[in-house]
């Protein structure tokens, strides 16, 4: 998929207006089969020692990566999908924030495998599930990972594991403004190993939660919402 991004960005090569050329470089890896194949380093980068590279320009304005394989691209996109796409690998490859890249790669991949900009734009598009374990393995009462990170949008399955019944209760002294503790607590207890409880979170920030029955065993959870 990643592969099939990278080529699609030839579009916007062919649809530029002439600008200022800057001179980049692509790695050559030989990978399975013996076969070679280029993959683009980030501007200024130079040629690891013991490698080989080829350099190759790119115009102003358009992400680096496109310019690596432009003769490549079977199928047109259309221009605003162009353009999304090479916006979101520019956000890739700029953006500090693991949220901010994930969701402009996920965009991307899904604009290179020929989606529309409102159907990779929806809030829903990039989300992810995350699963924690009620109970460890072992039987000791804790969530495991205690502690999750995870981004706007996603949802964290809690799985009954072991040492129930387990419930998940947010403190309301311990969530974001506005969010509601009571809407995003369980009702209720899981009782059998396996049962499950799923909740999506819209809103950044720290979220401290605990299981009711064993709270005095300091059964204690922390999700972070980026």
């Amino acid at each position: 998929m990643f592969k099939k991004l990278v080529v699609a960005l030839a579009l916007l090569a062919g649809s530029a207006a002439a600008a200022e050329e800057a001179e980049h470089l692509d790695l050559e890896v030989v990978v399975e089969g013996g076969r070679r194949e280029l993959f683009p380093l980030l501007p200024g980068t130079k040629c690891p020692a013991g490698h080989r590279c080829r350099a190759r320009s790119h115009r102003a304005g358009v992400s680096p990566m496109m310019s690596a394989l432009k003769n490549n691209i079977k199928n047109p996109i259309a221009e605003a999908e162009a353009i999304a796409l090479n916006n979101d690998l520019t956000t890739t490859v700029s953006s500090n924030d693991h949220c901010t890249r994930r969701a402009a790669m996920a965009r991307a991949a899904g604009l290179a495998a020929g989606l529309s900009v409102a159907t990779v734009g929806s809030p829903a598009y990039a989300a992810e599930t995350k699963e924690v374990l009620l109970g460890s393995d072992s039987g000791q009462l804790v969530f495991v990972p205690a502690q999750l990170k995870i981004c706007k949008g996603d949802t964290v399955k809690w799985i009954n594991n072991k040492g129930g019944p387990h419930n998940v209760v947010f403190d309301e002294d311990a969530i974001p403004s506005g969010v509601v503790a009571e809407k995003i607590s369980m009702d209720g207890q899981l009782g059998e190993e396996g049962e499950t409880y799923s909740m999506s979170f819209d809103v950044a920030g720290n979220y401290a939660y605990y299981c009711e029955p064993h709270r005095g065993a300091g059964m204690n959870g922390n999700l972070v919402v980026g």
